[in-house]
């Protein structure tokens, strides 16, 4: 009985989030365009984020808080395990406006969704194009530089337990670039809420655990691999810390 709940509950979150992007999507975005500024459009994206989130039962327990600091670029580190992960951004942002992410450059394609993210300043990233990768990376440090900071998930891809796969190293280099501090964030209940290759959503607590910067200032690209172990390692020993 609970899991046909947590079917209808998913199926409406779903349709719900299409119907809010297919109808409010297109006058925001032609708003921007017309205006030159896209606030509104963070803020509209914000809103139905976290609005689908409690659709669907998921509950927020954020510690760590005061290692987020707003007026200062960071690079934020976080596990994958679930598509439920980008709770993290809520998560961060009453203490971060500024925060943006890197996303898939097919993701770019979608009609209304991938012009709402250049809008707003996330940057896309073509992995299987090593030099435009490589450019992605410069853009993101540039905007770093600029006062944004950004969420980026390392692993790459959803890893099925609580051992993170490899480190991409593409990030660390982003954040050494710009001096930006790396700040590690554990996802604790993402995967029970949507383990990977699951449609349904379950209701649960989601805790995101923030960790403590880990600096970059000195810090050259012949260092990256350093700091990379080092941001994994404290990610790992904070998802096993219960």
């Amino acid at each position: 009985m609970l899991a046909i709940i947590d079917w209808v509950r998913s199926l409406a979150a779903y349709a719900i989030l299409v119907l809010y992007i297919g109808l409010v999507g297109p006058p925001a975005l032609a708003a921007a365009m017309l205006t030159g500024r896209a606030h509104h459009v963070f803020a509209l994206g914000r809103f139905g984020a976290s609005a689908v989130r409690r659709l669907l039962g998921l509950r927020l327990e954020v510690s760590g808080l005061e290692h987020v600091a707003g007026d200062r670029p960071t690079l934020y580190c976080i596990n994958h395990r679930s598509n439920v992960d980008v709770v993290a951004f809520e998560a961060l942002f009453p203490r971060c406006p500024r925060l943006r992410g890197l996303y898939k450059a097919e993701m770019g394609k979608l009609p209304v969704l991938g012009r709402a993210l250049r809008l707003v300043g996330f940057v896309p990233v073509e992995r299987a194009n090593r030099a435009s990768a490589i450019a992605s990376v410069d853009a993101a440090a540039e905007r770093m530089r600029a006062g944004d900071s950004f969420l980026i998930a390392p692993e790459g891809t959803r890893a099925r337990t609580d051992d993170l796969l490899p480190f991409k190293k593409g990030g660390f280099v982003m954040a050494i670039k710009a001096q930006a501090p790396v700040v590690p964030v554990a996802l604790h209940g993402t995967a029970q809420a949507m383990p990977r290759g699951r449609f349904r959503v379950t209701p649960t607590v989601i805790r995101v655990e923030i960790g403590a910067p880990i600096p970059t200032a000195g810090l050259t690209i012949d260092d990256r691999d350093t700091l990379t172990t080092t941001v994994r390692d404290r990610m790992q020993a904070m998802l096993h810390r219960r």
